[in-house]
Order: structure tokens, then sequence, then C-alpha cells
């Protein structure tokens, strides 16, 4: 594996001062010395005005690659006019942050239910030898990689809960941890590509349109039993409450078939969906 390496290179403005003086003396050379210098320093002079190529600028957040006959020599990420062996061949590589959204992916989640799917990836180039030699293309890299790991979080986790708590892991109810599984699973493939994954987050999750309207219904389903579970452990617990009270205080003393009448009542009240009706007895309490 290729590991990112300090290259040779100096400032720009200081070698513009030595190409300078170089390129003066070389010149005065060959004007003022015989024949026989003037050949050699003719010569020094050309080799200088090559030099002049060597400069090249790196802004700020951004990398130069070097490489000399094919054969790496190092980068060079300190900003500024810098100057280098005019020979070397010089890529550019961006350290800034970059993000892209995926396709929206059509999987099956853990339970073979169809789901559309997408994700937002921020990362950026850490190491730039291995983004540009460990790789072929590491732009491209990044996103196919991206979205086989996002298929891969798709297919082995549910889209939603069944549980009767509703707590088990899935891919809707818990963003946070499907987020940072997602961000460990993209890191994880990209690493040999001299890349860091900032985060990594869903961005469109819903069933595919062929199953939306039956598991629409199915969680309005869910839903509703779980609203009538709360109502019915309420409606029992004030039902024990009120007979508790009406037998402390001795208000009235009911028999057991009287205490289940009453209790059918209190249920059919406190569990409708409708205001009850009340019908007042005019007669005696056994009439």
């Amino acid at each position: 594996m290729i590991v990112e390496r300090q290259a040779s290179t100096y400032n720009g403005y200081t070698s513009i001062a030595v190409l300078l003086g170089l390129q003066l003396l070389t010149l005065a050379v060959v004007i003022t010395m015989p024949v026989f210098f003037k050949f050699i320093f003719a010569f020094l002079g050309i080799i200088v005005f090559i030099c002049w190529s060597g400069f090249f600028m790196v802004a700020p957040n951004q990398g130069r690659v070097m490489q000399l006959f094919g054969k790496y020599v190092g980068s060079e990420m300190r900003e500024g006019l810098r100057w280098a062996n005019p020979l070397y061949m010089k890529a550019k590589v961006s350290l800034r942050v970059r993000n892209f959204e995926s396709s929206t992916l059509k999987v099956n989640d853990s339970n073979g239910n169809p789901i559309d799917i997408a994700a937002v990836v921020v990362w950026k180039v850490v190491d730039t030898a291995e983004a540009l030699f460990e790789v072929d293309n590491y732009e491209n890299y990044v996103t196919i990689q991206s979205e086989a790991a996002l298929r891969n979080l798709a297919t082995t986790h549910p889209y939603d809960s069944h549980d009767d708590d509703g707590q088990g892991f899935c891919l809707r109810s818990n963003p946070e941890e499907v987020a940072e599984l997602l961000k460990t699973e993209v890191q994880n493939r990209l690493s040999k590509a001299g890349v860091d994954v900032i985060e990594a987050r869903i961005s469109h999750l819903a069933y595919a349109p062929e199953i939306a309207n039956a598991m629409l219904q199915r969680q309005q389903a869910s839903a509703i039993v779980a609203a009538r579970k709360k109502i019915v452990e309420g409606a029992v617990g004030m039902v024990e409450l009120t007979l508790d009270a009406l037998s402390k205080k001795e208000v009235v003393q009911l028999d057991e078939e009287r205490k289940a009448a009453m209790v059918s009542n209190l249920l059919v009240v406190l569990c409708g969906e409708s205001a009850a009706a009340p019908v007042v007895n005019a007669g005696s309490l056994y009439t």
C-alpha cells in the first residue's frame, strides 16, 4: 500500500529570486566570456530556463500529488506558490469536504418488504496517495461503495418494528443508531481509498409503492391496537379504584352480580368511542 509522504518542494518566491539571479548570471557570462565558456553557460542557461516551469500553486484545502516517470515521490499540501522539479507530474487532489446524495435504491428489508431508500454521505480525502493510486477513480469508488453499504444496511434491518412494545431496532424509528451504523459501514469500505467519512444519514425512506397502502393500514391497525390497550388498562384501573372507594366508604353494598354489572357498564362508558347516554333508574335499586 502506498503511504502519503511529504514531497521535496521549495518556497516559490525564494525560488524566483534564485532562478532570476542564475538566469542573469548565465546571460552575463555568455556575453562576456570566451567562446568555450559561452557554450557551457548557454547550456546552463537553458536548464535554468526549463526550471521556470517548476512553479505551481497550491490552493487552501488542496493537495498536489507528484510523480517522476511514473514513480510516486510525495505530496504537497502547503498552500501558496511552490517550486519543485519541473520533471514532476503534479496532479491536483481536493481535500475539501464533499457530499453527495445516492440514488433512490429499491431493496428488500430483513422482513422481505420492498422499500425505497437513499442516503447523504459527507466525506473528504485525507490521504492523497491512497486516493490516487489505491483505487482507479476515488470519486466513483465513493459513490458505488456508499450505495453498496446502504443496500447492505437496508437488507439486514427491518423497515419498521412490529414488536408489541414497538421498541425493536428498525430503520424508521432509530435514525441516530442507523446513521452511525451506515457511517461505520461506509468508512470500512472507503478506508483503502484514503477517504474519511464525516457523516452518513438516510435522506429518503419509504415502503415501495406496490405495498405502501397495505403497510399504511398495518401501521394504522397497530396504532389503534396500542391505543386501545392503553384505554383498557386505564379503564380497568379506574373501575378498581371505584369499587375500592365504594367498599371502604360503605356507600353501598353490592353483591357479586351487581359488581359485575357495574364493571361492565363502567368499561362500556370508559372504552366506548362515543359519549355514553345515561339512563336514569327511577325505581328501586333492584328494579
